[in-house]
C-alpha cells in the first residue's frame, strides 16, 4: 500500500484536532479569565531507505540519505497566559488580577484549585465564594450589617461597620504563582490544579515578589483574539483540503496500477 495514504491520514487527523482547539478557543471568547490554548505538532518517525554517509559500490560516499517521513502527531496543547483586558463591572465583589498569579479556592474535597476568574459572590452566611460556590482561600467572611466592601491593590479587604467612620480590615487576598503555569491541569469551570509539570504554588501578597496587583470592580476577560483564531481556522481548513488531495491522488495511483494489463 502507498505510504502516502496513512501519512496523509495522520495530517487530516492533526488538522481535525487543530480545528477542535480553535473551536474551543472561540467558544470561550467571553469566558472570564479564560486563557487561549495553542496546539503544537511533531513529525513522526522516518523510514530510512538509505542512511546518510553510506558508500556505494564504487566506493564513493553518499552525501545524503533517503528518508521518508510517516506523518505528524500532536505534541502538546499549551495554555498561553497572556493578560486579558480588564472590564469594568461595578459589581462590588468582582476582582481582576493585573499581572501574574491566581486566586485560590477550596474545593468540596478540601483540595485547592486556582483561577483567574474573579467574579465572586456572597454565600448565605456572608462568605466570599466563586460563581460555583467554592470558598475563596484565605476565607473572607463579611460581618453582618457591614457595607462599602473594598479591595485594595495589595489585596487588603476592608468594610465599614454601622456607626463607624473608619474602614475595618476583614481579610487579605493572596495570589499563587507557578514556575511553569502552562503545566497546570485544566479542571473546567475556570479552574486549574497543580501538576508535576507546574511545580508547587508560590504564595505571595499582591504586588510582592512578581505577583500581580488587584483591580476592584473589574473582571479579566478572555485573551482570545478572534481575528487570530479566524486566520488559524482558514489555515486549518486549507491544510485539511490539501492533505485530503494527497489521499485522493494516492487512490488514483493505486487504481492506475490495478488496471495495468500484461
Amino acid at each position: 500500500m502507498i505510504r502516502s495514504l496513512t501519512t496523509a491520514a495522520t495530517g487530516m487527523e492533526a488538522m481535525q484536532l487543530y480545528m477542535d482547539n480553535i473551536s474551543n478557543n472561540l467558544s470561550n471568547l467571553h469566558t472570564n479569565g479564560y486563557k487561549r490554548t495553542r496546539i503544537e505538532f511533531q513529525d513522526l518517525m522516518y523510514q530510512a531507505i538509505r542512511e546518510p554517509g553510506v558508500r556505494n559500490f564504487e566506493g564513493s560516499m553518499a552525501p545524503a540519505g533517503i528518508e521518508v517521513g510517516l506523518g505528524v502527531r500532536s505534541a502538546s496543547t499549551q495554555k498561553v497566559f497572556e493578560q486579558g483586558a480588564p472590564n469594568l463591572t461595578d459589581n462590588p465583589f468582582d476582582v481582576a488580577i493585573s499581572g501574574s498569579g491566581f486566586f485560590q479556592v477550596t474545593l468540596p474535597d478540601g483540595s485547592t484549585a486556582y483561577t483567574r476568574d474573579g467574579t465572586f459572590k456572597l454565600s448565605s452566611d456572608g462568605t466570599l465564594v466563586t460563581s460555583a460556590g467554592f470558598i475563596v482561600h484565605p476565607e473572607v467572611v463579611l460581618p453582618e450589617g457591614s457595607d462599602s466592601f473594598q479591595v485594595e491593590a495589595d489585596g487588603r479587604i476592608t468594610v465599614k461597620m454601622p456607626g463607624e467612620e473608619l474602614s475595618t480590615d476583614i481579610g487579605q487576598f493572596e495570589l499563587a504563582r507557578f514556575i511553569n503555569p502552562a503545566g497546570l491541569r485544566s479542571l473546567g469551570g475556570n479552574l486549574f490544579a497543580v501538576s508535576d509539570a507546574s511545580g508547587v504554588p508560590i504564595i505571595n501578597l499582591p504586588g510582592e515578589e512578581g505577583a500581580g496587583t488587584l483591580l476592584h470592580r473589574y473582571v479579566e476577560s478572555s485573551n482570545v483574539q478572534i481575528v487570530d483564531e479566524m486566520v488559524s481556522m482558514i489555515a486549518a481548513q486549507r491544510a485539511y483540503e490539501i492533505v485530503s488531495k494527497a489521499i485522493t491522488t494516492s487512490e488514483e495511483m493505486l487504481q492506475i496500477a490495478n488496471n495495468l494489463k500484461r
